[in-house]
């Protein structure tokens, strides 16, 4: 569909379904919107409108909206744990992007463990969080279920070959400081610490600060294993809307996307500005963020809903369903919508050529 056909498509807006405000949240973890946001374009591009942007992270008293997307004027890219949880529950949204990025994803051990390939993880104690108040989409448990799955599968082991051991959810709200209080979504470091779990399932830069500050090391790092073993909650990651956001206001949605895609963009030629920017995006130090976001990864960040993708998110959903984490299965084709990242790459493109 061409950008003006998209755009034609969108009947005129009754009074009823106007926006005073729009709603993004992120995950604390790169994402094409959250640098759109920090640099100020997202807020430019609907001045003119007088509809402010906000997050969520900044409305407390709206934060639940970043698990079930019940928010009619709110873009979400995030983890794709809670996103597939709440679809499943019967949420009213639908997905307009995917986005992969490496991200630190590794399993941590007590320095002198032996524990340095995936093989060496048979027999050993792996560290597994509770279920959380709201058993679908427990967050920290389902990515330390499939990181380690990965793991074991790249080494042709499977879960029964290790123990998986039940760790109590750590309290993140009782954390000295909002950085700890990010850690500690890893509950199992305390009992590696102790010695009564072998290994334990990280990611990010807030994980990479905790490792250091409990004098932790890596025993293996996923991001070495080919992709199929790292299809976790944000590889691949989604950008997720209310159908009504499409439905009444597709215009928006295609400009939102335009300002993502050209961050993504501005990344490829600003690393070290981008990881400045994302010292605040991840609540983490220089040094966490230096070191769970190598290589070339600035440049990847732009969204797309390419079928490897799409694939790598169906295997994601299947494992979830199959775990217990969402209330029912669902037709991934039926939850996917391309029409708005197609015209935003045709309104960037437009853009382009008029400066």
């Amino acid at each position: 569909m061409s950008l003006a056909a998209a755009l034609a498509s969108t009947q005129p807006l009754p009074a009823a379904t106007s926006l005073e405000q729009l709603w993004f949240t992120r995950c604390p973890v790169p994402t094409a919107s959250g640098i759109a946001y920090t640099l100020g374009w997202l807020g430019e591009e609907f001045a003119a409108e007088g509809l402010p942007v906000l997050t969520l992270q900044e409305a407390r008293q709206l934060g639940h909206h970043h698990y079930d997307h019940q928010l009619p004027g709110l873009f979400r890219e995030g983890g794709n744990v809670p996103a597939l949880a709440a679809r499943a529950a019967g949420s009213p949204s639908r997905l307009i992007g995917l986005t992969w990025i490496e991200e630190w994803q590794t399993i941590l051990v007590r320095p002198g463990s032996g524990i340095r390939s995936a093989a060496d993880l048979k027999g050993r104690r792996l560290a597994l969080p509770a279920w959380g108040e709201n058993r679908p989409g427990s967050i920290a448990r389902a990515m330390s279920l499939h990181g380690y799955k990965g793991a074991l599968s790249s080494a042709g082991l499977s879960f029964d070959d290790v123990s998986l051991v039940e760790v109590a959810l750590a309290d993140q709200a009782a954390a000295p400081t909002p950085e700890q209080g990010l850690q500690r979504l890893w509950s199992g470091l305390d009992y590696l610490v102790r010695g009564e779990v072998d290994a334990v399932y990280v990611k990010g830069a807030s994980a990479a600060d905790a490792a250091r500050r409990l004098g932790l090391e890596v025993g293996i790092d996923l991001d070495q294993l080919e992709p199929r073993f790292r299809i976790n909650n944000g590889t691949p990651r989604p950008i997720t809307v209310h159908q009504s956001l499409l439905d009444d206001h597709f215009d928006l949605v295609v400009r939102f996307l335009a300002q993502t895609l050209r961050a993504a963009e501005w990344a490829k030629d600003n690393r070290e500005g981008l990881l400045r920017i994302l010292q605040d995006e991840t609540r983490a130090g220089a040094e966490g963020v230096d070191e769970a976001y190598r290589g070339d990864f600035h440049t990847t960040l732009e969204p797309d809903l390419s079928e490897q993708r799409l694939a790598f998110l169906d295997v994601q959903k299947t494992f979830l369903n199959l775990h217990g984490f969402l209330e029912a299965d669902f037709a991934l084709a039926d939850w996917v919508d391309p029409r708005p990242l197609q015209a935003a790459h045709e309104l960037l493109a437009e853009r382009t050529k008029r400066v």
